[in-house]
């Protein structure tokens, strides 16, 4: 799809159908979102794919925000794997995974696919079932799947501030 489409058409989708995902397009979504750029390209991000229905039931203990998905992935950053500008030390680890988690959404609508970015989940819950996820910020949960027939944006979609300023 044409960028500017892209960008434009991507809506929060939060009725999915339960029909699979094809791996070929997990692994485009992953292919995308890991050539997301990283402050001095140090990469200090994690993506999970929780597609087993252990994980799938974990994911649902921490958010009740799974909108019939039959696949998450959960972006995370590593706050000392991260860049620290010198100037005034901030670390990019959250950037990084947020630019990283942007790709991967964007990747999610290109193949047909849709989603919506959860932040509202308990990240000790994900913690406690998944250890290799405890030195990580978790940033956000991705539930993807196919748009249920009546999904559609919010109301608020296309309210938008101004958020340009000439200086």
């Amino acid at each position: 799809m044409e960028y500017g489409k892209l960008v434009l058409d991507r809506y929060s989708c939060r009725k999915l159908t339960d029909a699979p995902v094809e791996q070929e397009k997990i692994d485009y979504i992953i292919r995308c979102a890991t050539s997301a750029p990283t402050a001095v390209n140090y990469q200090p991000v994690r993506i999970w794919v929780a597609k087993s229905d252990e994980a799938k039931r974990c994911i649902a203990e921490s958010t009740r925000f799974t909108f019939g998905a039959g696949v998450f992935m959960v972006v995370g950053a590593k706050a000392d794997g991260a860049w620290v500008r010198p100037a005034d030390s901030e670390n990019f680890a959250v950037v990084d995974a947020s630019i990283v988690a942007t790709q991967l959404m964007l990747a999610i609508h290109d193949c047909g696919l849709r989603s919506t970015w959860v932040g509202k989940f308990d990240p000790q819950v994900l913690k406690a079932a998944f250890p290799e996820m405890n030195d990580y910020n978790l940033i956000a949960i991705f539930p993807i799947g196919y748009p249920a027939p009546d999904a559609e944006p919010s109301d608020r979609h296309s309210q938008r501030k101004d958020i340009v300023a000439e200086i």
